[in-house]
């Protein structure tokens, strides 16, 4: 259950209350803005190779290679508070030719841009007032040979900088430290070629990287080049693999970059050599409050270009920029809302295991909403906040975030209104489709059930946060795999089949919960706060006996556990299923599956519905306690698997009902 403030809770109880419901819109998704993109440029210069960054002046400083027909001559540009109407066609030839790859970084009035010419000789020029000015070329290092695939740089606050290059197989850091350079690092990994590399520092050199590994599949990993911070100094981090693609597909990735405005957003492209072929760029972003390490990013989304060598992304301010030699796109960074609540006349949430919907209704009598005030919109976020009015004022608990999805206008008996309806994150997980196919531990543990619920999660845009959770969810490390084009709902579910925990989703945040009979009660009913209306059923369990197989691979035999509702049994004789499952390894493991089935099927089992004024931090899956002595109750613990809100100012309705479960 959310905490309230001790006037809220005590709002709630009282005999006389006055409701209030905050009805916000937003232009965020999974908790973060969402960016709407504008072309503020579209013009004729070729695609290659190149880079962007804003220094501490707000100015757009832009680079690009000219096409190996045209000498590989390295151009820049300089655009001031750039904008709409602002000129981002006029380029500066540095006098530099025979470049191969560039990348562009700044800090403060400081712009460094590197590039690694034909004869493998890496060089950069630096400016010192927001790239108005340029020093003359300084050669710092050679790359092993002229196949370098990708180049990025980054500053840390200190003013030392990294630069990454890929060549071949391998990746190489060449870090200025105190104003010296260092010697190259070439890292640890065994993988294939390599195509591309962008890096953003926050307490360690965080690392996007694209390219073969050994079997010649291709990949996108992140990993992080230590400095302290999450890894330690100079040490290589593990590769995450972030996007996949097998070798014979005809895919691979490349021109990849990436940028930390709020999260980390990372764009690259998807080559396709089939038949109609295509340079497509995509863009992820990483999971609110995730550290980089955690390698939780939300499912690739594609942007509407053709791009070989991809999009480069900076920003400054409240702007985030992305650029090609041939575009410029702009777009706001800050949080637009709009309060919906004083317009709200009527308002139903309704929340389940597996399914949460809204419909609001807004007055629209004058026609305030016949043109809907930004950032009303599809697509748009829609915070529901139940509350009070109390000696404080208006006082609600953050409650449940939906995306609107259709709106309608309905005029009936002289009245207008505007309705909107909206899913929540279990429709988002349900309308999740995997674009990639991921395996997990098909040769050793590397991670457990929680962890692989935790990856999906964030591929639909969610962060996992534990309110409990059992042994099994931590200790099980079942072989695997996710395969392209399944529904996140039947990867969900079937995950959480392998354990006895569950999940619920409020916010851009799901929270795992581990039921046990022994939960204490979190709230109270029938005393204090009244019970309008109500409703028990007790039914016959429909599952009571489960054959759990599994497979012994040290001894090559199979596992056979039968599991029991032997009360159940003699009432009903056996309703049966059997489950094969080919991870569990143990006697132990096969009784537990079966016993989470029968404890899932009790719960089922025990049926009921209260009727109440709403409680404003209740949750799924909170344990209350009833009494209602007219079903024969006194203090029965229930388990909340369902919450109805129903808002109707028309007819002075604000209450909840609430479906119950045994613990």
């Amino acid at each position: 259950m959310r905490e309230l403030t001790s006037t809220l809770l005590s709002a709630q109880k009282k005999a006389s209350r006055i409701p209030y419901i905050k009805l916000e819109a937003s232009n965020k998704i999974s908790g973060i803005v969402r960016l709407d993109w504008q072309r503020l440029y579209d013009g004729s210069e070729d695609g290659y190779y190149h880079s962007v960054t804003c220094p501490g002046d707000g100015s757009l400083v832009r680079v690009r290679i000219s096409l190996p027909g045209d000498g590989q001559k390295l151009y820049l540009q300089r655009v001031i508070n750039p904008g709409p109407g602002s000129d981002f066609s006029t380029w500066t030839y540095t006098g530099n030719y025979g470049c191969i790859v560039v990348a562009a970084t700044s800090l403060g009035s400081e712009v460094l841009i590197f590039w690694v010419n034909t004869s493998g000789e890496l060089y950069y020029i630096q400016s010192t007032d927001y790239g108005d000015n340029w020093n003359s070329p300084v050669l710092i290092d050679y790359t092993p040979s002229t196949s370098v695939g990708g180049l990025a740089a980054a500053y840390k606050q200190n003013g030392d900088v990294a630069v990454f290059f890929t060549d071949q197989d391998s990746l190489y850091v060449k870090k200025r430290t105190g104003g010296s350079w260092q010697s190259k690092t070439a890292w640890d990994k065994d993988t294939g070629n390599l195509s591309g590399v962008a890096v953003c520092y926050d307490s360690d050199w965080n690392i996007a990287v694209s390219g073969e590994d050994t079997a010649g599949n291709y990949r996108i990993w992140s990993l992080v080049y230590g400095d302290g911070g999450d890894i330690e100094e100079d040490v290589w981090s593990a590769l995450e693999e972030f996007a996949s693609a097998p070798s014979d597909g005809d895919y691979e990735f490349l021109g990849i970059f990436m940028d930390n405005p709020d999260v980390y957003r990372c764009y690259y492209t998807e080559k396709y050599a089939g038949i109609e072929s295509y340079n497509r760029p995509f863009w992820s972003h990483s999971v609110v409050a995730a550290a980089y390490s955690d390698n939780l990013w939300r499912e690739p989304i594609p942007f509407d270009l053709s791009s070989e060598y991809g999009i480069a992304a900076a920003h400054h301010g409240d702007y985030c920029w992305l650029s090609t030699p041939f575009g410029v796109w702009r777009s706001g960074l800050i949080e637009i809302s709009v309060d919906l609540s004083p317009d709200v006349i009527s308002l139903r949430q309704e929340t389940d295991p597996g399914r949460d919907t809204l419909i609001a209704e807004l007055r629209n009598d004058d026609g305030r909403y016949n043109s809907l005030p930004s950032p009303l919109g599809m697509g748009c976020q829609l915070d529901v906040s139940p509350g009070y009015i109390t000696s404080q004022g208006n006082e609600m608990s953050s409650g449940q975030s939906y995306t609107l999805e259709a709106y309608e206008y309905v005029s009936k008996g002289g009245s207008s209104s505007l309705f909107l309806y909206a899913y929540g994150g279990w429709s988002r997980i349900s309308r999740w489709i995997s674009e990639s196919q991921f395996r997990f531990n098909e040769y050793s543990d590397e991670m457990n059930v929680k962890q692989i619920l935790e990856f999906v999660l964030s591929r639909i845009g969610f962060r996992l946060e534990v309110v409990s959770e059992s042994s099994i969810i931590t200790g099980f490390y079942p072989d695997f795999t996710i395969h392209t084009g399944i529904g996140g709902d039947i990867v969900i579910r079937k995950l959480l089949s392998m354990a006895p925990d569950v999940i619920f989703i409020e916010g851009d945040i799901a929270y795992l919960v581990n039921p046990l009979a022994s939960d204490t009660p979190v709230y109270s009913y029938g005393q204090d706060h009244v019970v309008t209306e109500s409703r028990y059923r007790s039914s016959s369990w429909k599952l009571n006996r489960i054959t759990v197989e599994g497979y012994d691979t040290t001894a090559e035999e199979r596992i056979i556990k039968d599991s029991f509702a032997w009360e159940q049994i003699y009432e009903q004789l056996t309703r049966t299923t059997r489950l094969i499952d080919r991870n569990i390894s143990t006697v132990e493991d096969a009784e537990e599956r079966g016993e989470t089935y029968l404890r899932n099927a009790e719960s089922e089992a025990q049926d009921g519905m209260i009727s109440v004024p709403v409680n404003c931090g209740q949750q799924l899956y909170d344990v209350i306690e009833i009494t209602d002595k007219r079903a024969g109750l006194i203090e029965e613990k229930k388990r909340i698997v369902g919450v109805r809100l129903i808002h109707n100012s028309r007819k002075g309705e604000y209450r909840q009902d609430l479906v119950l479960g045994a613990l």
